[in-house]
Parts: structure tokens; C-alpha cells; sequence
């Protein structure tokens, strides 16, 4: 009789015992039979709920399926969907609320309940920093129907759930929560940002949890705050815009939800706690970058932000930037006060920033800074100069961002022209200055922009750097010497050059000629012609003796 045939080997195989092999068939077999069993078992214990009334039992089973570890994670979201469907319908008929004229056994069964739930959406809450995404996609779904259901009651009942309910929980687990990224950003499109109550509770549960947090866990919860605050667009501006609703509808014209002043009071308060929670340096770049379009117009009073930027001020390098980008957006468009900005500004302008790698993103803003022309003439000419005398020792890359920036500062503010082209009347004077020169009056030192003496100055810093050995650098040093015809340049186009690429630009150019190169090709270096040691041999050989 033959047997099984290994093709590869060449031997003979075994052949399974008959026992052996039903135990594999039916080991294959048992999964999607037990699936079936469990899903049959669920919809068995969720009729026999709806039919008899009674849910103890049932919801004890069913939990007992949707907390065990063993169980397949189909089988648990199957049992969490049952779940959901019964506590909607107990939360949508009032059987969680305790009323007066229940018995004690009653009370007891509400508590039991009540319980229950609590389980059930803490279950639901681990499951969104679960590894899979439909999973976590699944929870969220299943939280918000619970949140619907609880804030769709009478209205007192409603505002307490969303201060205690299934929503506070949700939102704490996702700012506390690491691997939660998925869900924030689901929670931010699909609801954060379509309904205005979400939106204002949400602000309202971050403060909360803020609050409450322990002193080495408040660093991560800021963390998670700020990863779903910064996504926050939608910022209403008048009552009328506050007309989408998750929950039961406001009824009274003067309920909290309807009132534009008190969102924005809510998300102040909310973003105060955020600023309070000992943010490193990172964090407040976040929040700097984003804080003209989603932080400051919460803001009614922008005094109260002047603490966190003037910390974030004194963090120093870019964010000390970002900062005086916020102070000057509440000066220009809150009208904020703040005469020291234009001295914190100037300090800015050390030797680094030409080097910065931030230096593109400070030109930009410095020319807003700069562009009023209500500004006074020593002042924009103290700017002028400094950065001027700091392209001396600055790589080409900063100096292509410097001249032009000078050229359009100079078109702006013509009472700065002085500095290039002042006339000696006196003809004593002159001949002086023509012999002997003169002291820059420009004190480099000052940290007043006022009272640096700039104006009084020239800028034989830019006619120096016409002779720089860069020759792009150099022939566009010279647009400073030449008639401004030009009415400004577009700094934009000057911003992303570096001394790697002018150097690329400059051996990348297409030659008209060769050019010409006149040389004598030595006979000998080191030696003689009658024999012996030159001049060179001889400093080479005690070179190599000292060595």
C-alpha cells in the first residue's frame, strides 16, 4: 500500500493517525463556530433584556464578555455594541434617575445600573489607545452615543452629564492617554468641530482635568490638552454662529450655551490653566506659532496674555520671536500698550541671528515690525545700522537677506537717506573729513534704539561689503550706491539663500570664455639648480626635523 510521498526529500511521511487528524479539523474548525456561539449568546441575552425588563443578570453577563481578556476583540466590541444599544435605551427612559417615590430595592437596582455603566464606558475608554484603528474608531462611536444619550434629557439633567458623564471621561482619557492620536483627531472633525456645545464643554473638561492633575502627571495632560487644542479652528464671533447643537437644545435665550461671552470666558480660562502647567520650550513654540489665528481672539482682554508671552519672551532664540510676533498682533489689532517692544525687539539683534537658523522667519516678521511709517526716524535707522554692522561678519547667505531689507527700509522711511548720502556744506569740514576721517557716533552698545545715535551715522558698512569676495554679495551690495528707481524689493526672494547654494549658483554658471590664466610652471621646488636646498627646501627640512 503507498504511502505519502515527500517530493523535496524524497523520503516517506507518515501518515496522520485517523484521532490526530479530526483533533486539527476541528481545532480549525472552533473559531468561527465559537464566534457564532458568542454572537448568538449576545443577541439571546439582549432580547431576554427587552422582553422581560429585567437587566441585572443580562448586563452582568454581557460585561463579563466585553472585560474579558480572552475573549477575541470582535467578540467584545460585539458585546460593547449590545451594551450600548441597552444603556441607551435604560439613559433614553429615565431608568438611571432617582426619583422620589422609588422603594429601596429600586434605589438599589438604579446604583447597580449606574455602576454598570461606569464599567462599560471606562472599558470603552481603554479601548481608544487600543492597537488597532477600527477598534479605536469603534469606541469613540460608541462613547458619543452614550454622550448623546445623556445630554439629551431635560436640560438640568443635561449640563450635569456633560459636566460628569460619559464626555468627561472621554475627554480625559484623551488627553491623558498615549496612542490616542487617531481618536483626538476623529473627536476634532467629527464633533469638536460641528457642534458648539461639544466645543464649549470641551474647553470646560480640559480645565477640569488640568485642575485636578497631580503634579507629575499634569506634564502629560498638557501635553495631550495642547495636541487637541491647537487643532480647535472654529471660533464663533457673534451669538447667531452658535446654532449647532449635539445635545438638547437651549430653551432660554439666556442659558449659557447661546452667549458668545461665555464661550470665550470658558476657552480663556481654559487656555490660563494650559499656561500654568509648566510648558517647556517646545510647547510654547506650538502655541506661539498658532496663537494669532486659534488662541488670541478667545481674548476679550489681552492684557491677561502678556504674562505667558513676556515668560515666553525671555525663553530666548526664536521663541523670543514668536513672542514679539503675539505682542505686536495685540498691539496692531487689540490695541494693547506695551512701549517696551520695539527695545525688546532691537535686543534681539545679536551676533547670532544672521547665522540662525530661524533668521528667514525673523526677516519676514521684522519687516512687518518695521513697516509703519508713523515710526520715528532713529529708531528705524538703529535697525538699519546694527544689522548693517553685523553683516560685516555674517555668512552671504544672511547678507543677501540684509541689503535688500535695508533697500526697502530706506524706500519706506526717507528721513533715513541721510545715512547714505549726506552733504557737507562747510568746506573746512569737509576738507577735514576728507583727511582725517571721523568716529562712527553709532554706539553699538546702546540697547535703547533712540539713543544709539545711528542716524548721525553712515552705513560705510554696506559700502564695505561691495568689495566682499562673494562676487553675487558684492555686486548686490552695490544697489546702495546706485539711484532707487526700484520701489522695494520682495524680501521673499532672498530669504531661502545659503552659502551652499550661492556657491552652487556661482560654479553652475554657464562661462561666454574661458578665462585667462597666466602662469609659470616651476622646474623645481625644493632644490637648486646648481644643487642643494632653496629657500623653501630649507624651511621644509626644519619643519620636518621639529617634528
Amino acid at each position: 500500500m503507498p504511502g505519502l510521498i515527500d517530493v523535496q526529500g524524497g523520503k516517506k511521511r507518515k501518515r496522520e493517525d485517523n484521532a490526530q487528524f479530526k483533533r486539527r479539523v476541528a481545532k480549525k474548525q472552533e473559531t468561527p463556530e465559537d464566534e457564532n456561539g458568542v454572537q448568538e449568546q449576545l443577541l439571546e441575552l439582549e432580547s431576554r433584556i427587552t422582553e422581560t425588563g429585567h437587566f441585572g443578570a443580562g448586563i452582568k453577563k454581557i460585561h463579563k464578555i466585553f472585560g474579558s481578556k480572552s475573549q477575541a476583540v470582535d467578540e467584545r466590541l460585539a458585546a460593547a455594541v449590545a451594551l450600548c444599544r441597552i444603556f441607551y435605551r435604560l439613559i433614553s427612559g429615565e431608568r438611571l434617575v432617582k426619583r422620589k417615590n422609588l422603594s429601596p430595592e429600586e434605589r438599589d437596582e438604579v446604583d447597580h445600573l449606574r455602576g454598570s455603566l461606569t464599567l462599560y464606558v471606562d472599558g470603552l475608554c481603554k479601548f481608544l489607545a487600543h492597537e488597532d484603528d477600527h477598534v479605536r474608531s469603534t469606541a469613540l462611536t460608541l462613547l458619543m452615543r452614550i454622550v448623546k444619550a445623556e445630554v439629551s434629557q431635560q436640560e438640568s439633567r443635561s449640563t450635569q452629564a456633560w459636566k460628569t458623564g460619559a464626555f468627561y471621561s472621554l475627554v480625559r482619557t484623551l488627553i491623558t492617554k498615549k496612542n490616542v492620536e487617531g481618536p483626538v483627531q476623529e473627536f476634532l472633525e467629527a464633533f469638536v468641530e460641528e457642534h458648539d456645545d461639544i466645543r464649549f464643554y470641551t474647553f470646560a473638561a480640559i480645565e477640569r482635568v488640568l485642575s485636578e492633575q497631580p503634579e507629575e502627571g499634569r506634564r502629560t495632560a498638557a501635553t495631550g490638552s495642547l495636541n487637541l487644542l491647537l487643532e480647535i479652528e472654529g471660533i464663533p464671533d457673534s451669538n447667531d454662529q452658535l446654532e449647532d447643537w449635539y445635545g438638547v437644545a437651549p430653551e432660554q435665550l439666556s442659558s449659557t450655551l447661546v452667549l458668545l461671552k461665555a464661550h470665550r470666558k470658558q476657552a480663556q480660562t481654559t487656555w490660563l490653566q494650559v499656561f500654568g502647567s509648566s510648558l517647556d520650550k517646545q510647547q510654547r513654540k506650538q502655541i506661539l506659532e498658532v496663537f494669532t489665528e486659534r488662541i488670541a481672539p478667545w481674548f476679550s482682554r489681552p492684557e491677561t496674555l502678556m504674562d505667558f508671552l513676556t515668560d515666553s519672551y525671555n525663553e530666548g532664540g526664536a521663541t523670543s520671536l514668536l513672542a514679539l510676533s503675539g505682542v505686536y498682533y495685540l498691539i496692531s489689532e487689540k490695541n494693547l500698550d506695551y512701549p517696551q517692544f520695539y527695545q525688546k525687539l532691537y535686543s534681539l539683534l545679536d551676533e547670532g541671528i544672521l547665522y540662525s537658523k530661524h533668521r528667514a522667519r525673523f526677516f519676514r516678521l521684522l519687516e512687518t515690525f518695521l513697516s509703519s511709517t508713523h515710526l520715528p526716524a532713529n529708531l528705524v535707522a538703529s535697525f538699519i545700522k546694527r544689522l548693517s554692522r553685523l553683516a560685516l561678519h555674517a555668512p552671504p547667505g544672511g547678507i543677501v537677506m540684509v541689503v535688500p531689507w535695508v533697500y526697502n527700509m530706506l524706500k519706506k522711511h526717507p528721513q533715513c537717506t541721510f545715512m547714505i548720502h549726506r552733504e557737507i556744506r562747510e568746506l573746512s569740514e569737509k576738507e577735514e573729513l576728507e583727511g582725517s576721517g571721523m568716529d562712527d557716533p553709532f554706539d553699538m552698545s546702546e540697547t535703547d534704539p533712540v539713543q544709539t545715535s545711528a542716524i548721525d551715522s553712515s552705513l560705510w558698512e554696506l559700502h564695505t561689503l561691495q568689495h566682499h569676495y562673494h562676487p553675487n554679495v558684492a555686486t548686490l551690495a552695490k544697489i546702495i550706491s546706485e539711484q532707487f528707481t526700484k520701489q522695494e524689493y520682495n524680501v521673499e526672494d532672498f530669504l531661502d539663500h545659503s552659502y551652499n547654494g550661492l556657491i552652487d549658483a556661482e560654479l553652475g554658471k554657464d562661462l561666454k570664455k574661458a578665462p585667462v590664466v597666466e602662469f609659470e610652471i616651476p622646474k623645481r621646488i625644493v632644490t637648486k639648480e646648481g644643487g642643494g636646498l632653496n629657500e623653501a627646501g630649507s624651511l621644509l627640512q626644519l619643519a620636518i626635523q621639529a617634528s
